[in-house]
């Protein structure tokens, strides 16, 4: 048997025992083959351990996402499904084992404190990147490989589970959600109500409308008009969500292309759904009018809504 050594970065305990208790092992045949064939990652089919259900995730040459190679990498993974809510995890001690078919003996890789690991929905892996130098597991001498075959094992136990009561998730979005709307408002020197409000519209997942207050509201009550961002669909929204939004709303120039405008940042939620400016221009229509903002009696509104972030509950 040649001497066996270890790269040993990541705390990883290895010792030899003759017969292990092992809840799973896989078998490979013609190892050689799952380079030859490019795969490059193998998952098991599951098993059971401790009321939940897992695999292992093998690496033939290394995890060239963690710039592996030369190595055998070797993971296990909790069944996504088995997780009974976004907030539920599970803590697990895990080893695993490697066949010595010459000696019929197992070298076990385990972490050298014998830390549990948690296992959740953020993290459903866990394991080592270097379980073994590719080198000394072809070496024939140390009977981890004989005749193109291994076998790999794995023990798992459950310590604990629990669920946390509460969480959230912030997304920021790289690829910013943005959507302009207008707002056409005909026979607008007849307005009578306190407020009209637009069709919705669309930005993402998400429906809004535009409020016209003709007659102001607030501070602004009786000399501007008002202009409020709305969420349309807050009764669907899961407890816990916001939207993070960036709008402008425009009063459209119909003549000289000289828009007012006007931009906010706020977060929207199911009881905090509106956001806009109780004073947003001077009513008097003669104003209007001469500002090119109120031609043939119609005056139009345009809102233009970016999607910034999103918050939902975990749990």
């Amino acid at each position: 048997m040649a001497n066996l050594i270890f790269e040993n970065p990541e705390d990883i305990s290895r010792s030899t025992s003759d017969s292990p208790t092992m809840h799973f092992t896989v078998k490979i045949k013609s190892f050689s083959l799952l380079a030859k064939n490019s795969m490059e990652r193998y998952e098991t089919g599951e098993f059971e351990s401790g009321g939940y259900k897992w695999k292992l995730v093998i690496y033939p040459s290394g995890n060239k996402d963690k710039n592996v190679t030369e190595h055998i990498s070797l993971y296990l993974a909790i069944e996504a499904a088995d997780l009974r809510s976004p907030g539920w995890e599970v803590h697990a001690i895990f080893r695993f084992f490697l066949h010595d078919q010459i000696r019929d003996n197992y070298l076990t890789i385990e972490d050298t404190k014998k830390e549990e690991r948690r296992f959740r929905g953020i993290k459903l892996e866990w394991g080592y990147d270097k379980v073994i130098p590719l080198k000394t597991f072809k070496d024939a001498s140390n009977g981890y490989l004989v005749d193109d075959m291994c076998v790999f094992g794995a023990e798992v136990f459950v310590s604990k589970q629990r669920s946390m009561d509460k969480g959230e998730c912030l997304e920021l979005i790289k690829e910013s959600i943005t959507n302009k709307f207008v707002f056409r408002i005909e026979n607008y020197s007849k307005l009578t109500a306190d407020f009209y409000d637009s069709n919705s519209f669309n930005v993402g997942i998400y429906k809004w409308k535009i409020w016209l207050g003709p007659n102001g509201e607030g501070i602004g009550l009786g000399s501007y008009n008002s202009l409020i961002l709305a969420l349309a669909n807050k009764s669907s929204l899961s407890a816990g969500t916001k939207i993070f939004a960036e709008f402008t709303m425009r009063i459209l120039d119909q003549v000289n292309g000289r828009h007012p405008s006007a931009k906010l940042s706020r977060w929207f939620s199911a009881s905090s759904y509106e956001h806009g400016w109780d004073r947003f221009i001077s009513i008097g229509s003669s104003n209007l009018t001469n500002m090119g903002l109120l031609v043939k009696d119609t005056f139009v509104v345009e809102a233009e809504v970016t999607i910034l972030a999103v918050v939902n509950t975990t749990s």
